[in-house]
Formats: structure tokens, sequence, C-alpha cells
């Protein structure tokens, strides 16, 4: 596997750290017409996105025990596909991530921990 690189791009007057992997040699700098591979990837991770959408409705509206079940097995396996195909794009360079730092992190957990008061149950 390729070691991720991280780089910096301004940003509100901070750097801005990038972890990416780099783009594929072969790929062109501008897109064409013709599909390429990025393009194929793209359209398979569009449709397990929609798969796992509808088999999520399929699932919750099950009213036989075994279907739900089944539905959940299926369900489960095209979620872990569609983190397969979105770790390879990565890996490919098609996606690239920002890092936060530690701080905003903390920040923003900690806004959204109080908002947990406001449930009618406590989650431990």
């Amino acid at each position: 596997m390729k070691q991720n690189q991280q780089g910096g791009q301004q940003q509100g007057g901070q750097q801005a750290k990038m972890i990416k992997n780099p783009k594929l040699p072969n790929e062109p700098q501008v897109k064409g017409p013709e599909m390429n591979d990025r393009d194929r990837i793209n359209d398979v991770l569009a449709t397990e996105k929609y798969l796992t959408d509808s088999i999520n409705v399929a699932t919750r509206e099950a009213s036989h025990n075994s279907l739900h079940q089944t539905y959940m097995q299926i369900l489960q396996e095209t979620h872990q596909c569609q983190r397969q195909i979105f770790n390879k794009m990565f890996e490919k360079g098609h996606y690239s991530l920002e890092a936060e730092e530690q701080q905003k992190l903390d920040k923003a957990y900690q806004q959204f921990s109080n908002y947990s008061t406001q449930f009618p149950y406590q989650i431990h």
C-alpha cells in the first residue's frame, strides 16, 4: 500500500493538512468525454451507495423475521463493499481528507456531548 502524503493549503489563514495519496500517472490532467477508470469506479461507488439506501428501506419494512435477518446480512455486506471501494479510490488518489486540529475535535465533541442531556434516555 502506498504511503499517505500530507500537503498544505491555506484555509482561513491557517495551514490545513491534507491526507492523500498521489494520483495515478496515466490519469489525464483534463477530463475528456470518454470514461476512464476513475469514472467507472466512481459509478460503482454511487451504485453501492444507492443499494445501501434501498436495502436499508427494505430491511426496515421487512415484516417477516427471517427476511429481516437476510436483509440485515445483505445490508452489512453492501456497506463493506462500499467501504472497500472508497478505500481503493482513496488509495488511487481520487479522494483526499483534511486533518483537523485536536482542539477543534475536542470542542465539537464537547458541544455534541452536551446535547445528549436532551435525550429522554441516557447513553452510557
